[in-house]
């Protein structure tokens, strides 16, 4: 079966379109954060598409509100037992132990997040997110190392930043890129790809048919990389 990709924005909201050996087009709505993906029948024209969205925009919104939903009952009171993911893998949280100072460590199949005596749930969650963000920090320069020569382009700066609806972003005037501190509870696999779609929007802006070709090239599994990140579990607690 042969794919192709492009990207569309419509009413306000991005939409990845796959081109598929399929008889119908096809409209889906992934978690954490919403993402649109169509399905479309090869040769199906730019109008067809976006026309086929904007007849089901009411029920994308229903879609996303509902993912938006379960992501703030999803969130932990930080209380032993719970269920937290690191680099895709499953940790039972244990918070029995305190200290004098904050840390956190894996240790088996247990998260240990180690506080001050008498530090409350938001304490004990600012601890592990801080956390979070250190081990994307510390994942990043191998990264760099690795995938700067195979796209060509070099970074002057990474920030690691919470962001509500996106995974990573490029400010190409200032070759910045900013990740999201939620890739660390992900498969490693996933910020791969996210850095590499990050680096490649320095050479193209867009997401049209320069911008696939060119991560085809680089990474050609970037497809199952990037469902693998977007089908993974919500997130375990509200994005600020």
């Amino acid at each position: 079966m042969s794919t192709a990709s492009s990207y569309l924005t419509v009413a306000g909201l991005g939409v990845d379109v796959v081109y598929k050996d399929i008889k119908n087009l096809h409209i889906s709505v992934y978690p954490p954060v919403g993402r649109v993906r169509v399905a479309a029948p090869e040769r199906t024209d730019e109008d067809t598409i976006r026309l086929a969205i904007v007849q089901r925009l009411s029920w994308i919104k229903r879609q996303r509100e509902q993912l938006q939903e379960a992501e703030r009952q999803s969130i932990r009171e930080m209380l032993s037992g719970e269920t937290h993911y690191v680099w895709g893998q499953r940790y039972q949280l244990d918070v029995s132990r305190t200290s004098g100072h904050y840390s956190v460590e894996r240790k088996g199949k247990t998260l240990w997040v180690v506080t001050p005596e008498g530090t409350d749930v938001d304490g004990r969650r600012s601890a592990l997110d801080r956390w979070y963000r250190r081990e994307v920090k510390n994942a990043v320069p191998a990264l760099l190392e690795k995938w700067q020569p195979i796209v060509g382009v070099e970074v002057d700066k990474v920030v690691v930043r919470r962001m509500k609806t996106k995974w990573g972003t490029c400010i190409a005037r200032s070759r910045t890129i900013w990740l999201n501190p939620e890739l660390a509870k992900k498969n490693p696999r996933c910020l791969d790809y996210i850095v590499v779609h990050e680096l490649t929007h320095l050479l193209e802006r867009g997401h049209g048919e320069r911008f696939v070709a060119l991560m085809n090239e680089f990474m050609p599994d970037w497809r199952t990389r990037r469902d693998e990140l977007n089908e993974a579990p919500l997130a375990q607690e509200t994005w600020t």
